[in-house]
């Protein structure tokens, strides 16, 4: 359900092919009593997301080093930097359809490495970085290019990468993996920033997602046309009030993400149709369509978002998911999930699934384990002594 309080103004600010009369609020303070929808709930690999991260990082820790193995205690003290909840050694124990455990050459200390399952699969994970990199490339582009001036901080590309889908190592090589669009500048402060400079040297501009779609339907595409796609859950109902707002809301001029907006009114329902498009854009060009909430705070600053932004996501729910699972709020991009045709998939999903099977085949390994041992999975459990971390 969603309440409003109406508060109509005129603003006598003006843009590009926007009239004054189009810059204008008029329902405020719109809300949404959050409701479940098990069918967004329950999306894997989004639910596993979070969990995959830490997995794939220390599967990256491991294959970087020469012989492809590492004691305990050259991780043990790394929780923060793997975001994991639990000791280290619990943690990949968890997983030994990925993880293999032995006893290493040095101290009796116990070695991990990856199984032959998860050493194959990571082999097939490079080679789709290097099919794809055009594609990886032009979403970094992209990103950068909704940014104010083109240029965004090294510590905010670096905090997309997983959500972009590049590899962990992927800024430490420029020369391999940039091309002369790109280009690393001097910010503010003595801050390093990724620019994209002479970008299609004055060519075609770039088009959004929604833009694209409209063009295969309709051929060409205008500001004035452009509406979201709305995908409702079931059994929510709107307010006629919020119904009226939204079908007008609709009809106003649509801002891509890619075009200045210096000129809007920051307080008009235009400015909101543009953070909402941007919003739209940016879920677009994630694996997964989707984010933790929190995680896109820090992009306020480079991308012209009101310090509000959050509340987009609860003002239109027929256009994103809020999830609570988790412990966290992860916001989903309802329309790759409804109309699968509209969004493209990003190809290093397919990989992240494959982990994930490897992931739950963990859970079966480990089940069995406790049969063959004597362990029962219902009444009283025993539990071996298997935290063994070397504290260095």
């Amino acid at each position: 359900m969603l309440s409003v309080r109406r508060h109509a103004q005129t603003l006598a600010s003006s843009f590009t092919n926007l009239s004054c009369s189009t810059q204008k609020r008029t329902y405020v303070d719109v809300y949404m009593k959050w409701k479940k929808d098990p069918y967004f709930d329950n999306i894997e690999h989004i639910l596993r997301s979070s969990q995959l991260k830490s997995v794939v990082g220390l599967k990256n820790c491991i294959v970087q080093e020469p012989n492809r193995c590492i004691p305990i205690s050259y991780i043990s003290k790394k929780t923060r930097q793997f975001d994991v909840s639990t000791k280290i050694a619990q943690f990949l124990r968890k997983f030994p359809s990925i993880f293999e455990e032995f006893v290493g050459p040095e101290y009796n200390l116990p070695w991990f490495r990856l199984t032959p399952e998860a050493t194959e699969l990571d082999r097939l994970e490079r080679i789709v970085y290097q099919t794809h990199a055009e594609d990886l490339r032009d979403r970094l582009r992209k990103l950068i290019l909704m940014s104010k001036d083109n240029v965004l901080p090294i510590s905010i590309v670096q905090g997309m990468k997983w959500y972009l889908g590049l590899p962990d190592d992927y800024l430490q090589f420029p020369d391999m993996n940039l091309d002369s669009s790109f280009r690393l500048v001097d910010m503010e402060d003595g801050v390093k920033g990724l620019a994209v400079v002479d970008y299609n040297n004055g060519g075609e501009k770039v088009l959004s997602v929604l833009q694209k779609n409209v063009v295969k339907k309709r051929g060409e595409v205008s500001l004035e046309e452009i509406e979201f796609p709305l995908f409702p859950s079931k059994g929510c109902r709107l307010r006629v009030k919020i119904e009226d707002w939204l079908k007008e809301f609709q009809k106003l001029p649509y801002v891509s993400p890619y075009d200045d907006y210096s000129c809007l009114d920051p307080s008009s329902d235009v400015a909101e149709k543009r953070v909402v498009g941007f919003l739209h854009e940016l879920l677009c060009l994630f694996v997964e369509h989707s984010a933790e909430r929190k995680k896109l705070l820090c992009l306020k600053k480079f991308f012209g978002l009101p310090q509000k932004v959050h509340k987009a996501f609860e003002r239109h729910p027929q256009i994103f998911y809020l999830s609570m699972k988790n412990k966290t709020c992860t916001a989903i991009l309802r329309e790759p999930y409804k109309d699968k045709a509209s969004v493209e998939t990003h190809p290093v999903l397919a990989v992240r699934k494959k982990y994930i099977q490897l992931m739950k085949n963990s859970e079966l390994i480990l089940k069995s384990r406790r049969r063959s041992f004597g362990f029962s999975d219902e009444g009283v459990v025993v539990e071996k002594d298997l935290d063994l971390d070397f504290e260095a």
